[in-house]
């Protein structure tokens, strides 16, 4: 793997530097999950099967699409999506031999998780996933005023809505946290809207693109929370699929070194960041005993910096 030096970062929102700084430290240290083909595949295309959420978000889309240019020397390549199947499947089928239906996905790590799958461990979202507000139904808006801790969610009675397969599901367990779970993202939002649930809780990196999906008046961000865990989100591969993984792996990698990572994140997460107000939020501050060493190192210190940037 390469070595990326430390140096100046291209733009100046305070989110990048606060995220990119873990990034540099980490790019060092992380083993390389395979070696580099010296031969170059001048007459072939590579297909690769991207999950079908990931294929749909613009973001992934393009960060996916970023690793391959990095790395013409693996030959040209195209994504295709998978066909529709819930992220518990998704994983089920990345880790079967005989697979044809999907080659990436970008869920949220946990050790059980690297443990089946090879993990490519750069954060593809810089270490966002773990910070966290709630979709709600705007006139469920009062009963979130001047809450200040999980103690104050159960007495409320606020219920927060996760993924069946997620592993936010068990962190949020794990602090006290009443969770409703469905295996299908798309009915959460059913559920909410039905009550089944307060808080749809959704990562500052994805919750303005899941709302602008649902355009539904309905639904509106809270705008006093925000519930941080150290969580990472990566590239996951096949186990048994080193060349793959080391080309995500190489192009994450060059992109970090030339600037260009943090030009995507600038682009699709910057003025999201800034209109959540992060800095006016009330920090509830959770556990997260799932994530391996590395993993769980590189999500502390990106919680540190974002605690120390906010100053709570």
């Amino acid at each position: 793997m390469i070595a990326v030096p430390a140096r100046p970062l291209l733009h100046t929102h305070w989110w990048l530097g606060l995220l990119l700084a873990p990034l540099f430290a980490a790019a060092a240290e992380v083993p390389s999950p395979g070696v580099v083909p010296a031969v170059y595949h001048e007459s072939t295309t590579k297909t690769y099967t991207l999950w079908y959420r990931n294929y749909d978000s613009p973001a992934i889309h393009d960060l996916v699409s970023l690793a391959l240019i990095k790395t013409p020397e693996y030959g040209d390549f195209r994504i295709e999506r998978s066909v529709e199947m819930v992220q518990g499947r998704a994983l089920l089928e990345l880790s079967n031999p005989d697979r044809s239906s999907i080659d990436i996905a970008a869920v949220a790590t946990s050790v059980e998780r690297e443990r089946e799958l090879m993990a490519i461990p750069i954060p593809i979202d810089g270490g966002l996933l773990g910070f966290r507000v709630c979709v709600v139904l705007q006139d469920q808006l009062d009963r979130f005023a001047g809450v200040q801790s999980v103690e104050d969610m159960a007495d409320r009675g606020l219920r927060v809505g996760q993924g069946l397969h997620w592993p936010d599901s068990s962190i949020l367990q794990v602090n006290g946290v009443e969770v409703v779970t469905h295996s299908r993202y798309e009915t959460l939002f059913r559920m909410l809207k039905n009550r089944r649930f307060e808080c749809f809780a959704r990562g500052v990196s994805e919750v303005l693109f899941d709302l602008a999906l649902e355009n539904d008046p309905q639904l509106t961000i809270e705008p006093t929370l925000l519930l941080a865990y150290p969580m990472l989100s990566f590239f996951f591969v096949a186990p048994d699929d080193t060349e793959t993984a080391q080309r995500l792996q190489l192009g994450m990698d060059r992109a970090i070194a030339d600037g260009s990572f943090s030009r995507f994140l600038d682009r699709f997460y910057g003025a999201a960041l800034e209109r959540l107000d992060l800095d006016q939020r009330q920090l509830i501050l959770l556990d997260n005993p799932y994530l391996g060493h590395e993993s769980s190192d590189i999500g502390r210190r990106t919680l540190e910096n974002l605690r120390a940037r906010i100053r709570r």
